[in-house]
C-alpha cells in the first residue's frame, strides 16, 4: 500500500450525506418508541451531521497552523474520536509540536483550567533522567494546613505531546501505561482520574538511536496508530515559508471547539455509525491469516481489532457515511497493525505481507456486499 494511495484516500468529502436506510438499525433500537420512524431517522441524521460538523471544524482549526499534513491531521482526529493515541515516527522539525499544540488549543473547556487541574495542552520532553512523578505529579507538604496536597503533573491535559518518548527509562514508560490505558494516575496509593478526552501524541526519531529505550510491546499496543511522517511536498513547503508570520500571529486566537462538543460527537458517532457482522468477520479473518503466515513471527492481538472499531466508525462519518465499508478497513488497517505485527527475520516488506493476507477476506466481503 503506497504512500500515494494513502494520501489519495485521505482526501475526505466536505459535505456528509447520510442515507436513511443505513441508520435504520440504530433507529429501531431507540427508546423513543412512540416517535414515528421517519421522524426518528431525521433526528438521528441531524445528530450525526452535527457531530461530523464539530470534527470538521476541529480539522480546519488545525489546518490553519499545519500545512501539507492533511492526511496526518485526519488520522489524528480519527484517533481522537476513537479514544486512542497516536505514535508519530518522524524527524526533527517536521511539525509534530505544531500539530499537537494546534489540536490542544483548538479544544477548550469553559474555563482555562478546571478544579481538577486539566488544561488544554501540555508538552513533555522525555529524557533519560526523567522520573514518573515528573509527569504524573507529586504530593507536596503544606506547612499551613499540616497536610499533603497533590500537585498535578503535565499529564493532566486534554492533549499531551510526549516528545521523544523512547528516550526515557522503562520506569517512566510504565507510568504512561496506566495513564494511556486506564485514564488515571496513581500517586502514593491514591488514584486521580484524567479527563475523558485525554489524548496522547507521542513521537520518536527513527534515525537517532543513541541513548534510547525501545518501546516494549505492551507500550506500543497502547497506540491506536503509528504514523510515519515524510517531508512535505515542494508547494506546501513554500506555503509554510510564505505564511509563517500570519500563522505565528494567529496562534492562540483561532476558532475553537468546546471540549464537551468533542465528547458528545464521539458518543454520537459510536451510537449511530453501524458496523455490520461482515465487517467484523473480515477483520477476524485478516488477523487469523496474519497469525498463520510463516513470514509473521507474532500476529496482532484481539485488542487491536477492538480498538480499530471506533476508528472505522469515525472515518466512515468523516466520509459522509453512517456505516463502515471495506474502504475504511483498507485505509486504516496498515496504521493499526504495522507496529503490532512482528515479521520473521529476513522479511522487511510489511505492506506486501498485509496486502496478501487481506486479499481473500476482502474479496469475500465484496461478494457478500454484492449479494
Amino acid at each position: 500500500m503506497t504512500s500515494e494511495s494513502i494520501t489519495e484516500n485521505s482526501q475526505l468529502e466536505e459535505t456528509p450525506e447520510f442515507g436513511d436506510d443505513a441508520i435504520q438499525a440504530s433507529v429501531d433500537d431507540s427508546p423513543e418508541s412512540n416517535t414515528p420512524a421517519s421522524m426518528k431517522t431525521a433526528i438521528h441524521t441531524n445528530e450525526l451531521q452535527s457531530a461530523v460538523a464539530v470534527l470538521k471544524k476541529l480539522r480546519e482549526c488545525v489546518r490553519q497552523q499545519v500545512l501539507g499534513r492533511d492526511d496526518v491531521i485526519d488520522l489524528t482526529i480519527i484517533a481522537l474520536v476513537a479514544d486512542g493515541h497516536v505514535l508519530l515516527e518522524d524527524f526533527p522539525g517536521s511539525g509534530k509540536t505544531t500539530l499537537a499544540k494546534a489540536l490542544g488549543e483548538a479544544i477548550i473547556s469553559i474555563d482555562s483550567e478546571d478544579q481538577d487541574g486539566i488544561v488544554p495542552f501540555r508538552r513533555i520532553q522525555f529524557t533519560p533522567d526523567l522520573l514518573p512523578s515528573d509527569i504524573t505529579g507529586v504530593s507536596v507538604f503544606d506547612s499551613t494546613s499540616n497536610a499533603f496536597h497533590f500537585r498535578h503533573g503535565p499529564i493532566f491535559a486534554h492533549v499531551v505531546l510526549a516528545d521523544e518518548i523512547n528516550r526515557t527509562s522503562p520506569k517512566v514508560q510504565s507510568a504512561m501505561l496506566e495513564a494511556m490505558g486506564e485514564k488515571q494516575v496513581t500517586v502514593d496509593n491514591v488514584t486521580y482520574p484524567l479527563d475523558d478526552l485525554f489524548f496522547v501524541i507521542a513521537t520518536q526519531n527513527p534515525l537517532d538511536l543513541v541513548g534510547t529505550y525501545p518501546l516494549p510491546t505492551p507500550q506500543l499496543d497502547r497506540f491506536l496508530f503509528k504514523i510515519t511522517m515524510d517531508h512535505i511536498d515542494r508547494q506546501s513547503e513554500l506555503d509554510v515559508l510564505e505564511t509563517w508570520q500570519q500563522r505565528r500571529d494567529r496562534t492562540g486566537r483561532t476558532v475553537s471547539v468546546n471540549r464537551d462538543e468533542v465528547v458528545l460527537a464521539r458518543k454520537t458517532i459510536d451510537n449511530l455509525v453501524t458496523i455490520s457482522s461482515a465487517i467484523k468477520s473480515t477483520l477476524v479473518d485478516i488477523s487469523r491469516n496474519l497469525r498463520n503466515d510463516d513470514r509473521v513471527l507474532q500476529g496482532n492481538s484481539t485488542r487491536s481489532m477492538v480498538l480499530i472499531m471506533p476508528a472505522l466508525q469515525a472515518r466512515a462519518a468523516l466520509n459522509g457515511r453512517d456505516f463502515v465499508s471495506a474502504e475504511d478497513i483498507e485505509f486504516l488497517l496498515p496504521f493499526v497493525l504495522k507496529h503490532r505485527v512482528e515479521l520473521a527475520p529476513g522479511v522487511a516488506d510489511f505492506d506486501k505481507v498485509l496486502r496478501e493476507n487481506m486479499r481473500e477476506p476482502m474479496e469475500q466481503l465484496a461478494r457478500g456486499t454484492l449479494n
